[in-house]
């Protein structure tokens, strides 16, 4: 990796430049407070105005049975409960911004193929969980939800993707949003870039106590534990996390001083235990309590 490339240098040259102070400045007069950490759970004073520390996310919209995760009949499903969102976002061959977690379909539609070798025509013809839905375009999901209820975007890791290629098309989709959004990533070289080109969006980092070889790639044992520990928060700086709740208590997570978001929560036991450690839970499979 070039120097220029490197955190340490990145963070230095921009540290003192004028557009990084006065993206700050307009990132805490918006959000108007500062985190602290209080036992378990974060404590906000100030006037902490975000949707994250209250109202509960629909983890790949409201799915069931016959509405597939991240169809928009999920994501009208949640709205219409009044949830916010979680979704995922990653390309297609052709960079196009569509919602799904993997990027292989064979689980949610029986393909061989993936979405990262198919254009955006090709991907429109295969259908979800054997239903009538499509896999939706960012755009289709911001006309469907008209910013009724806020969004959770987690941008997927993916292969020969820059953080500034991924950031400056998701804030290019996003500009004309009125809605409520925060973006996400267990990538934080995407999170500290769109944290540097939108400061005023809530940003944050998703970690997990037991990350495997297969999901991490090279050098998985030091990623893990960097992932595990949340030791590139010192660099990303997040606006909040997002940890698996299997994996709590963590020293980490009970240190952060930022907003604590638990997943995946899937019963209201699950969730009475989340809540001694987090503010707020991403769900699914059942009704969370608003």
């Amino acid at each position: 990796m070039p120097l220029s490339r490197t955190p340490i240098f990145y963070s230095i040259v921009r540290m003192f430049s004028l557009p990084h102070l006065r993206a700050v400045f307009k990132r805490f007069a918006k959000k108007s407070a500062w985190g602290i950490a209080i036992g378990k759970k974060s404590v906000y004073t100030m006037g902490m105005d975000t949707f994250l520390t209250h109202l509960p996310v629909a983890h790949r919209g409201l799915h069931d049975e016959t509405r597939p995760e991240n169809s928009m009949a999920a994501f009208l499903a949640a709205a219409q409960a009044g949830y916010a969102i979680e979704t995922d976002v990653r390309y297609t061959k052709d960079r196009q911004l569509v919602l799904m977690h993997d990027d292989e379909l064979e689980r949610m539609c029986g393909d061989g193929r993936s979405v990262s070798a198919m254009t955006l025509s090709e991907l429109s013809e295969v259908r979800l969980a054997g239903t009538a839905e499509r896999i939706p375009t960012m755009g289709e999901f911001l006309e469907g939800v008209a910013g009724r209820v806020p969004l959770l975007i987690e941008i997927k890791s993916m292969e020969n993707v820059s953080p500034e290629e991924i950031c400056k098309d998701l804030q290019d989709a996003l500009s004309g949003y009125k809605g409520e959004y925060a973006v996400q990533s267990f990538q934080p070289f995407y999170v500290k870039e769109y944290k540097r080109v939108c400061p005023e969006i809530m940003c944050g980092v998703l970690s997990s106590a037991g990350m495997k070889k297969t999901e991490l790639g090279a050098f998985w044992r030091l990623k893990a534990y960097l992932l595990k520990n949340l030791k590139l928060n010192v660099t990303v700086k997040p606006d909040f996390i997002s940890y698996n709740v299997e994996d709590l208590p963590q020293r980490a997570v009970t240190n952060f001083k930022g907003i604590k978001l638990g997943w995946t929560v899937r019963s209201a036991e699950a969730e009475a235990r989340a809540r001694q450690y987090v503010d707020n839970i991403i769900f699914e499979h059942y009704l969370a309590e608003k």
